[in-house]
């Protein structure tokens, strides 16, 4: 396949931001925005189309979303929910990373990944910090736990609704197909933390008793510092989740409703506008604003669409179909944002129609393209958020520390659910 001077440029920039960040000699958002400076500036991305990549939708659900949170904290709504639940797992580590992944991955199936951990980090730290035990293994889960519970279902990931969308494909029909599988990956995934990180478990036994008199004495009411903001964050928390749950149903978008949710809080409960927005992660957001851009030229160009043409003309069977799509789009997922390159795979899934069944090949793309942001710190926007929150608080989690858990985390949940899909659809 031929390449045209304006993709070797595109993959080369691509090529030079993503080195720049797994080599950490430059910071991320740095990275991103010269990236994106060098597209915009050789006009590789028209300016008129800077808005079809950016996805607004996506960075301003952060940003509504982030202005929530900041002011519910000031209430100590996360300190109260922190040690309740802390309470319940009476101090245990492996009840807490257990409770917690569960919590991450059932929340995450309904509401968008980025809104769940905005939402559950700031507790899970907490939590950490009263039972005095490395934090990473826990924000580490919660990341993989999100991305896996955002599989099963189609309002979970952004990519599921795009797959639901072309294939006629409804939350029943992903309930029942990628249910099971995240289902399984959830505890497959755990498992693999609690191994990798056993360590620390241990060494915490012996303070065990200690730690847990000292938990279950803890006082959940005392956290609470403004009743009265409290219960507005609360009600506010309540209206912005129902409206996530019935978005579609009003036709609207999910950063329209987070948007109203911190216009509303501001509203009501008089919080200074300029110290809700200080604490706005704006470093995550010009991070992620630089990196659509980036992958857009990508699609701009056509150098995605000619890979992934090249993929699909590879295929002679059902079988090779499932385990290609599946791995490949893993892999990409990785690296480039899932919702371009699923944009992309798309219409040749389509195309496929005449010779093959098509309906495993949409659940292997589904399961590519969520579980593959587990694979690298960059690889879901969940993974951004949580290790932008992590690196305000000093807790140090490099690219090459997560590479090594996410990709062994990725390799295991997408064979898991490879599995699944072919036991179900090709057979032995």
């Amino acid at each position: 396949m031929a390449i045209t001077a304006q993709e070797i440029v595109a993959l080369s920039i691509f090529t030079a931001v993503y080195t720049a960040i797994m080599a950490e000699k430059l910071h991320r958002t740095v990275a991103a925005m010269v990236g994106a400076s060098l597209v915009l500036l050789l006009n590789i991305v028209p300016w008129e189309k800077v808005p079809e990549y950016l996805d607004l939708n996506t960075i301003l659900l952060l940003v509504g979303m982030m202005v929530v949170v900041n002011i519910s904290r000031e209430s100590g709504l996360f300190e109260y929910i922190a040690i309740k639940t802390t309470k319940l797992s009476k101090g245990n580590p492996m009840k807490v990373l257990l409770l917690f992944s569960v919590v991450t991955a059932v929340v995450s199936s309904f509401l968008d990944n980025v809104t769940t951990v905005l939402l559950l980090t700031p507790m899970l730290l907490y939590i950490t910090r009263q039972m005095d035990v490395d934090p990473v293994p826990f924000l580490l889960s919660e990341i993989f736990a999100s991305n896996i519970g955002g599989t099963a279902t189609l309002i979970g990931d952004p990519p599921n609704i795009m797959i639901g969308s072309a294939a006629g494909l409804g939350f029943n029909a992903f309930l029942l197909n990628m249910g099971p599988i995240a289902f399984v990956d959830l505890f497959v995934t755990v498992a693999i933390i609690y191994l990798v990180y056993k360590g620390e478990m241990k060494s915490h036994r012996e303070r065990r008793e200690a730690i847990k008199l000292a938990i279950m004495s803890l006082n959940e009411g005392e956290a609470i510092s403004d009743p009265v903001l409290f219960r507005k964050s609360v009600i506010t928390l309540g209206l912005v989740i129902l409206g996530f749950f019935v978005h579609d149903r009003l036709g609207l978008k999910p950063s329209v409703i987070a948007l109203c949710g911190a216009s509303f809080l501001l509203l009501w409960s008089g919080f200074s506008p300029e110290t809700a927005l200080e604490k706005v992660e704006w470093a995550t957001l010009f991070f992620f604003g630089g990196l659509f851009i980036i992958v857009g030229s990508l699609v701009e160009t056509g150098a995605i669409a000619q890979l992934a043409g090249w993929m699909v003309s590879h295929i002679s069977s059902e079988g090779d179909a499932v385990l290609l799509i599946t791995w490949f789009s893993a892999f990409s997922s990785a690296v480039v944002d899932n919702i371009p390159f699923t944009a992309t795979m798309i219409p040749f899934l389509k195309a496929m129609g005449g010779s093959l069944n098509t309906l495993p090949l949409w659940w292997s793309l589904s399961l590519g393209a969520c579980l593959g942001g587990n694979g690298t710190a960059i690889g879901a926007s969940a993974n951004v958020v949580v290790l932008g929150i992590a690196d305000r608080e000093s807790i140090r989690i490099s690219f090459g520390d997560f590479l090594k858990v996410g990709m062994v985390i990725m390799v295991s949940t997408v064979a898991v659910g490879t599995l699944i899909i072919w036991l179900r659809y090709i057979g032995l």
